[in-house]
């Protein structure tokens, strides 16, 4: 496999590195372990069984705020212990910095593979794979370095890119903003305090207005513009098909999560590496988003219970002051974190149907990008019913690494049907859950790929 220049020089330097006190290794009776460093500054670690299989899984971490930045090569424990015990190579990178970091994710990732190659010798096969954040790196080495790899698995992925999913999480928190009366700024915050305090104003407005059947309605078309399911955390009873309080009561939970995680602090330091705000609602028509939302029917009869006019407040919506993007924050956005659509090896990608801050229309955008490009017989996607952002069990884990290793062996895609992947995950391991379903996610509320040139602004 051949890589970039810089790639090469990093992995010529690694040689030097392995023996330095940044190095460590550890072996057991089973695998060896070993901690790195790359010149980058970022961390890596590999744990690799004695009777190593051939195949290495590059595993990409998601978001990491800091100042912890661990190494990470598998996504749980549990999952880990499997995989060994099946031989799998096992390896991954801090990336040198937190945060938004693709620009230091792929390369980092990328060297660590070449790290691994110097010492313990060229793999018969390389599977990249990674969740959350972790799915747009994996994505991003699918599409930029497809001559790396063998194949790629995207799990609970913002595999939508970086300006989709920007814009997407503008939506709610205007419209929080415009209904519930707030004057937080929600771009072009200038430090991660004046994120903070933005987050926890806007976060007390929405707890006040949850007390009042206006304000749990009002709550709801937040949700709803960011297709937050009315199921969305493990613990969590799964309302009835009709129950819209507590179908509302978990999106409240969920909403005050975006404002505390994404919506504010995630963002500011977004905005920063971008050089300035990336996302935009100029030109959005919030009624005809509602409309293709997956909870609308729930926004509406909270509507009629709350007496309130739902056509009134989508047209205060429409009429609110809008905000524009800084035009060179996105083009910085979409050239490191959006996608062409173009794969030139396999990838599956699974997906809780109740995520929510990665909701499961992520997967509406992915398959509209690669099928416009021409790709869509590369990619497979499925789903678990399961409720929480990443929520896989190991069993199902496994089973879509399974179901892309014989989408390679065999050259056509096999068994990724429910049933098929449920009895591969039952056979990988009993102890947890197997819950593929079939589903098929709503379209994405605001797409933007590099297939279609009509998204650019």
């Amino acid at each position: 496999m051949r890589h970039g220049t810089r790639i090469a020089c990093t992995a010529a330097l690694l040689l030097t590195l392995t023996t330095a006190p940044a190095a460590t290794a550890s072996a057991t009776a089973d695998t060896t372990h070993v901690d790195g460093r790359l010149p980058s500054g970022a961390t890596y670690m590999m744990d690799v069984p004695t009777t190593w299989n051939g195949t290495v899984l590059l595993f990409s971490h998601g978001y990491t705020s800091g100042p912890a930045n661990p190494a990470q090569d598998a996504p749980d424990d549990a999952t880990k212990t499997l995989l060994l015990q099946q031989g799998y190579a096992l390896i991954g990178s801090s990336y040198a910095t937190t945060g938004w970091a693709v620009t230091d994710a792929v390369p980092d990732q990328l060297a660590t593979l070449e790290a691994f190659i110097t010492r313990f010798g060229q793999a018969s096969r390389t599977l990249a794979w990674g969740r959350s954040y972790g799915g747009l790196v994996t994505t991003a080495i699918a599409e930029r370095h497809p001559d790396a790899i063998d194949g790629s698995l995207s799990m609970c992925g913002l595999v939508h890119g970086g300006v989709a999913n920007w814009n997407n999480t503008l939506d709610p928190v205007f419209a929080l903003k415009t209904l519930l009366g707030s004057d937080v700024p929600l771009v072009n915050l200038p430090s991660q305090q004046a994120a903070t305090d933005a987050a926890n104003t806007l976060t007390a407005k929405v707890d006040s207005a949850q007390s009042t059947t206006e304000g749990r309605a009002r709550i709801a078309l937040a949700a709803a513009l960011h297709n937050i399911p009315v199921w969305n955390a493990p613990t969590q009873t799964r309302p009835a098909a009709t129950d819209w309080g507590a179908q509302q009561a978990n999106q409240y939970d969920a909403v005050k999560g975006l404002l505390k995680i994404a919506a504010f602090n995630r963002r500011q330091e977004a905005e920063v590496r971008a050089g300035g705000n990336m996302s935009w609602n100029t030109g959005v028509d919030y009624a005809r988003l509602l409309g293709k939302s997956s909870v609308r029917k729930e926004v509406t009869e909270l509507y009629k219970k709350a007496g309130l006019s739902l056509t009134k407040d989508l047209a205060a919506l429409n009429r609110a002051p809008r905000i524009k993007a800084d035009q060179n924050a996105v083009s910085w956005m979409s050239s490191t974190s959006s996608f062409t659509g173009k794969l030139a090896k396999p990838q599956l990608s699974i997906h809780t149907i109740g995520d929510p801050l990665v909701p499961v229309q992520t997967e509406s955008a992915l398959r509209r990008a690669v099928t416009a490009a021409g790709s869509a017989p590369l990619l497979r996607q499925a789903y678990v019913d399961n409720a929480g952002h990443c929520t896989f069990s190991p069993a199902e884990q496994l089973a879509a690494l399974h179901t892309l290793e014989d989408r390679l062996t065999t050259g056509s895609w096999q068994g990724t049907d429910p049933a098929s992947l449920n009895a591969r995950a039952t056979a990988a391991d009993p102890t947890t859950p197997a819950r593929y379903v079939s589903y098929r996610p709503t379209p994405y509320l605001r797409p933007y790929d590099l297939a279609h040139p009509a998204d650019r602004r």
